[in-house]
């Protein structure tokens, strides 16, 4: 049986996450066009150095430019938004992110240790002017302020405007699913770039091969839950995120990257804690309640795939090229 929804059907079900955008469309000249922007994932409102959330990450295909996953899959921890963008914006994205943090704390780099910054992409080329490198790190530092725990955008949004997803336009796509377990109750929100695949992969619909040669994509998978999950468990989480691409279609091609990135609300972790001994409460491995947050999970990633086709509108960019509206 299917798991109900939340009631925004969004990441930000999820208490305290927010989810904030910056979106860049213009027609430059004949040839070039400006298809693209950043999202921040907020995971909660407080400063995200000094209140560090427990976090997991599984890398199902690699082809991929993304920053900070081998800090956060040493210490299980993100202390910085979680940013998204195009590939050739990584290291603009970065510094907008480094400096916003920067601003709001000042011991990094003075009293304390630097920070780990995490940044993911997907290639937008077909649609966008990806060589004049229009993401500035304004871009990221407004995304993060603009975030909100009010429903995401969807579809040509932020990270998501100059993507493809099977031959159709693309982009940001988010779910959420609730779990219940005897008198408790726990939220799992999902949000995507969506950047992959071809027309006749899809398993859901009956599309046509087209001539259409559009890069081999990508797709950056966040999850956000507030239930209380180890490192370790949020990691087994993650690894679940290639089912729900499975019953997309998905056959997590050669050039694809594929990276799923989960982390928890509850047990928050505070940087400046002089007691050498933590102490945390997690969901047992085998209760039947993982289970369904595996299930919640699979069905999430498929949500939110459909959702970014849904959600996006027939877009023209660079070179005449042109991503129609899935017929959904």
């Amino acid at each position: 049986m299917a798991l109900k929804s939340g009631l925004k059907d969004c990441i930000t079900d999820v208490e305290g996450v927010q989810v904030g955008h910056t979106t860049l469309y213009e027609k430059i000249n004949e040839k070039d066009t400006i298809c693209t922007g950043v999202t921040a994932i907020l995971p909660h409102p407080g400063n995200l150095f000094r209140q560090k959330v427990i976090a997991g990450c599984f890398v199902i295909n690699g082809f991929a430019k993304t920053t900070g996953l081998v800090q956060l899959n040493e210490l299980g921890l993100i202390e910085s938004p979680i940013m998204l963008t195009n590939t050739l914006s990584v290291a603009p994205v970065m510094q907008g992110t480094l400096t916003y943090m920067l601003n709001v704390t000042e011991e990094i780099g003075d009293t304390t240790g630097t920070i780990n910054l995490v940044v993911g992409e997907c290639n937008d080329s077909y649609l966008n002017s990806i060589r004049l490198q229009a993401i500035t790190p304004s871009h990221a530092i407004t995304a993060i302020e603009s975030a909100s725990t009010e429903a995401s955008l969807e579809g040509a949004v932020g990270a998501g405007t100059g993507m493809q997803c099977f031959g159709y336009k693309g982009g940001i796509g988010t779910a959420s699913r609730l779990i219940k377990s005897e008198d408790v109750t726990y939220t799992l929100g999902g949000l995507v770039v969506s950047n992959y695949g071809n027309r006749e992969q899809a398993t859901f619909a009956n599309w046509r091969a087209t001539e259409q040669e559009t890069p081999d994509g990508s797709i950056m998978m966040i999850l956000a839950t507030d239930a209380p999950l180890s490192d370790r468990q949020l990691t087994r989480i993650t690894k679940r995120c290639a089912a729900g691409l499975g019953r997309t279609g998905s056959a997590i091609d050669h050039g694809s990257g594929d990276i799923a990135i989960a982390f928890s609300t509850a047990n928050q972790v505070m940087h400046d804690s002089k007691n050498h001994l933590t102490t945390a409460t997690y969901i047992r491995d085998d209760h039947p309640i993982m289970n369904q947050i595996f299930q919640a999970v699979v069905e999430l990633i498929e949500s939110c795939v459909l959702h970014s086709l849904q959600k996006s509108e027939t877009t023209v960019g660079r070179s005449g090229h042109k991503l129609e509206k899935a017929p959904l």
